[in-house]
């Protein structure tokens, strides 16, 4: 195992890698930001090194002012995290050629995956399920009109470099798509400087279910079941939960082999997650690989007991991965709730502010991860979560309740948050029943939009 460890990220994920390596005996060093001076990773760990300014290209997207960090303070490994440089293969390279474990997959798969037509292409030669669409990235508008025309509309336009929706544009027709292609094309030039678009078949009534894996440098992997993702606002999901309820027995394992089957193809090491789009008749299509720890990864955690950051720790150390696919059993049913700084009443407007009075829920089966604490003020300069909030039951009734019940409990003053948005969600019956799709908390702000307008 690693003598010392450098945290290349903040909030609530640092605090998290922190604790897994405190746990295993590891020296953690958390690099941070101006902004960050402050911060509840920077008092929990063993070391903390300022990396520049508060503007993320100048700190937590600067590779020589984080290798700078682990070289100074004599770390033998990088954790990215997730966002910033935790899918980017450029730095993985950085760190190999420092000497440095970067602590998840080679700098190979990331790029493989993080190419979303070499990507498709790649699972679907393996024998993955992928959504009808283009055979590779779209060349010109007139070729787009022409494979819109082969797989019928509606069609998705998706940025070939990048993910979290930004550049995605649905079309429900030719004109449609005529206004979207330089549209799309435009922004994801603007958020990935690579404006190369793929096409899909839209698939409007669609769950996204992701499926957790993890893999060890001897080649053998495993599944650790599902978790579904379809409460999502732009993209962004907002309520995640494992299992899924549209997902039995027959179909976790065939979901899992495909998942498997496309860890193999690329010599994957480390956690990832295979996401897809699961249809009303249980046929799914893989849509992309996250090659770094999800946001979600707790709900995975509570239902099978498995520590997830401590073995991407273990199995970046050389450690091989001990479970065996018959360990992993999904016990009972877990759900996380995002929390963020956004007021759901003014449209989701990021809220920002001192946090006042901070007291986390408890209580059986309840589990919160945050860098909160009373007098902090989150900087404005980066994503809006603020903690999330993992319940666990016996069953889904059971977590629902308790989730209910911590949310009530859960006080956040100072800051406007998006707790009251999930609570109408647990009141909702769509929701309570389990009957949603993708589109399902677009619709339901539209009906609590229209119903304060009645």
């Amino acid at each position: 195992m690693f003598n010392k460890v450098l945290i290349a990220n903040r909030g609530e994920i640092a605090v998290r890698i922190v604790r897994a390596c405190h746990e295993l005996g590891v020296r953690a060093v958390v690099a941070y930001s101006e902004a960050d001076k402050y911060s509840l990773a920077v008092r929990l760990a063993d070391e903390a090194v300022c990396i520049g300014p508060a503007a993320s290209a100048r700190s937590y997207l600067n590779p020589s002012a984080l290798i700078s960090a682990a070289l100074m303070t004599g770390c033998e490994a990088v954790h990215p995290g997730y966002g910033f440089l935790s899918e980017n293969p450029y730095f993985a390279e950085i760190c190999a050629e420092y000497k440095l474990k970067f602590i998840g997959p080679d700098a190979n798969a990331i790029r493989m995956m993080g190419d979303k037509a070499l990507g498709r292409k790649t699972m679907r030669d393996a024998g993955v399920p992928t959504v009808p669409g283009s055979r590779g990235e779209l060349r010109t508008l007139e070729e787009a009109v022409e494979v819109a025309h082969q797989i019928g509309y509606p069609v998705l336009l998706k940025p070939s470099g990048g993910g979290g929706g930004r550049g995605m544009r649905v079309a429900q027709n030719e004109n449609d798509l005529i206004k979207a292609y330089p549209t799309s094309k435009a922004e994801a030039e603007a958020a990935f400087g690579n404006g190369a678009l793929l096409m899909e078949k839209y698939l409007p009534q669609v769950r996204h279910v992701e499926i957790q894996v993890l893999a060890d440098q001897y080649g053998h992997a495993i599944h650790l079941g599902e978790r579904d993702c379809s409460s999502q606002r732009r993209h962004q999901k907002i309520v995640e939960e494992a299992p899924s309820p549209a997902v039995n027995p027959d179909l976790r394992a065939r979901m899992g082999e495909a998942a498997l089957k496309g860890v193999r193809a690329i010599n994957y090491v480390n956690a990832g997650t295979m996401e897809f789009l699961l249809d009303p008749d249980g046929n799914f299509y893989f849509i992309e690989m996250n090659t770094r720890i999800q946001v979600e990864h707790p709900v995975t955690e509570m239902v099978t007991g498995i520590d997830l950051v401590k073995w991407q720790l273990r199995i970046a150390a050389g450690e091989p991965l001990t479970i065996q696919q018959s360990d992993v059993v999904m016990r009972g049913h877990a759900i996380e709730s995002r929390i963020n700084a956004e007021d759901p009443d003014r449209d989701f407007m990021p809220s920002g502010g001192e946090i006042e009075y901070y007291l986390p829920p408890g209580g059986p089966g309840v589990r919160v991860d945050s860098h909160l604490y009373a007098g902090y003020s989150p900087p404005g300069y980066y994503d809006s979560l603020l903690a999330k909030l993992i319940v666990w039951g016996a069953d889904r009734n059971e977590a629902l309740a308790r989730l209910e019940r911590a949310l009530r409990e859960f006080v956040i003053t100072g800051i406007c948050t998006t707790i009251p948005f999930t609570l109408a969600m647990l009141e909702d019956p769509p929701f309570r029943e389990g009957r949603i799709s993708t589109r399902y908390v677009p619709d339901l702000v539209q009906r609590i939009k229209e119903s304060k307008l009645e």
